[in-house]
């Protein structure tokens, strides 16, 4: 209002009283009429027109029917936030394919203060491994590349394996599963079954605890005088128990300790990176066990790029064109990468500093990828329209094919035997996906929904995407009523590196399931 006035003060009002008046004599009753009547007319408008600037500079207006769900979700993201001192987090959700809430929270540049938003890239770690996964897909779909096959028939540079004086055989299945027996970053075999067995003796004391009445074993030891002992002892297994399922950020802290996460050469092909892991031995035989390896997406990588008869990178790219992934790039240092954020780690001090040099050109498939939540969302709506469109009947409206036949999607995203899922310990790993099953086994009690998800730690950066299918009803699908894709897609990323961000991710893609369905 005060800029208003004073605008009529010097502005228009002015300018009219001026242009009717005389420099020579004061103007007349008329003059002084109709230059005021001149001067508020133009300052009413020109107000009009700065209030409407001042409106389409703020945020775009969310579904009013997902009001709910956004706000608690903003609520939570923050809290998530502030707990793990992330400069920034972007959060991207779509129902049934449509985009409702994408937003950037806190800095995507620290020192520049520049705000995070939702056109904001930032690197989505291991989520590049379900990106590269659709390549190899769409790959064997058009009998390109035999998933079955030994990696040497695409890769002669790779060199044959022998476990334990046997030679075995390493697949591309087995690649995308992480079953290949190839290693991650850790070198040492001992220190990994090590881990693992600790690991697997906390998941058994935590169904021992579940599956048994503790408290009544107690009261019976109690009566022959030693329950307080076994009621410490119990206290204190669920306390290491809570312990260890808390504690991803920890061991990821731990994990960012190889070396090999820093590395700061740049690899021209991925057959280069090759050399960094080909002559190491196998850590099992391949197919009996479970090692989460990035190393074995970059042989992935290499047999993509060989069946496909294209560089990896340019191969990339065109899916990313076809999928209309227009701002998912490489994470190259040189490149010019508009809306690039910038990653943070906190030092020994606990300061907030900018993550260490780092050049992802050796693991572009398994963690070298940017992109944003929209892109994303994209990604995600597409798999989801594959995984579902040959459920509905394609007569009326004539649906378009997905990207990936359901075929191929089924596989993708049905648990593999022998695998895990360290974000979600009720899922399997698929082919570079998690998947957890739909199962309830009491009424009116907890519901295990059936969703597919992976997420990402790298050097500066924490990343989830996460799809939860709808379930279909077959005659609402079969009478034409809706299309695919039915269900919702939640993406997550934070420039701050050991952020766990799944059990969130969960959390928002349930509150806009329930506000749909309500």
């Amino acid at each position: 209002m005060y800029r208003f006035v004073r605008f009529l003060q010097w502005g228009p009002a002015s300018w009219g009283l001026r242009c009717l008046g005389s420099s020579q004599s004061p103007p007349s009753r008329e003059a002084w009429r109709w230059g005021l009547g001149l001067g508020l007319a133009l300052g009413v408008k020109l107000a009009a027109a700065d209030g409407e600037q001042e409106t389409v500079a703020e945020e775009k207006p969310v579904s009013p029917s997902f009001s709910r769900a956004i706000e608690s979700s903003r609520d939570l993201l923050q809290r998530v936030k502030d707990e793990v001192g992330a400069p920034g987090i972007l959060v991207g959700v779509s129902v049934d394919g449509k985009e409702v809430w994408s937003e950037g929270l806190g800095y995507a540049d620290v020192e520049n203060r520049v705000p995070c938003k939702s056109e904001t890239i930032m690197r989505i770690a291991s989520i590049s491994k379900c990106l590269t996964m659709v390549a190899a897909a769409k790959l064997w779909e058009e009998g390109k590349l035999d998933l079955d096959a030994p990696v040497q028939k695409y890769v002669p540079e790779f060199p044959e394996k022998e476990f334990e004086g046997e030679k075995v055989t390493i697949t591309t299945r087995l690649l995308a599963s992480h079953l290949s027996g190839i290693r991650h970053y850790e070198k040492d075999i001992a220190k990994i079954k090590e881990e693992k067995e600790k690991v697997n003796k906390a998941l058994k004391q935590a169904k021992d605890v579940t599956k048994s009445n503790r408290e009544k074993e107690l009261k019976e030891k109690e009566a022959k005088g030693t329950g307080k002992n076994d009621l410490a002892k119990v206290k204190s297994e669920q306390e290491g128990e809570a312990k260890g399922h808390n504690s991803k950020s920890g061991r990821r802290k731990k994990e960012f300790d190889h070396e090999e996460y820093y590395l700061k050469e740049k690899f021209e092909t991925v057959i280069d990176s090759l050399k960094i892991f080909k002559n190491d031995p196998l850590f099992f035989k391949p197919g009996s066990q479970f090692l989460y390896s990035t190393h074995g997406f970059t042989l992935l990588s290499a047999v993509v790029e060989r069946a496909s008869g294209h560089k990896f990178a340019d191969y990339m790219l065109k899916l990313f064109r076809d999928l209309d992934m227009l701002t998912t790039v490489l994470d190259d240092n040189e490149s010019m990468i508009y809306n690039r954020a910038r990653c943070y780690v906190y030092n020994k001090k606990g300061r907030l500093v900018n993550a260490p040099y780092v050049d992802n050109s050796y693991k572009w498939a398994g963690g070298g990828f940017l992109s944003s939540v929209g892109d994303l969302l994209k990604f995600g709506n597409a798999l989801l329209y594959s995984y579902q469109v040959g459920q509905f009947k394609n007569t009326d409206k004539k649906l378009l094919p997905g990207y990936l036949k359901q075929e191929t999607m089924m596989m993708m995203w049905t648990p593999v035997p022998n695998t895990e899922a360290s974000w979600d310990k009720d899922g399997k790993y698929a082919m570079a996906w998690a998947v957890v099953e739909k199962k309830q086994e009491c009424g009116f009690c907890r519901h295990q929904r059936n969703y597919a998800s992976h997420t990402g730690g790298a050097v500066g950066a924490s990343s989830v995407l996460l799809v939860l299918p709808e379930d279909l009803d077959s005659e609402v699908i079969n009478r034409g009523l809706v299309a695919p894709p039915r269900g919702v897609v939640v993406t997550v990323i934070c420039n701050m590196q050991s952020v766990s961000l799944n059990s969130t991710a969960l959390k928002i893609a349930v509150a806009f399931d329930k506000d749909k369905l309500e």
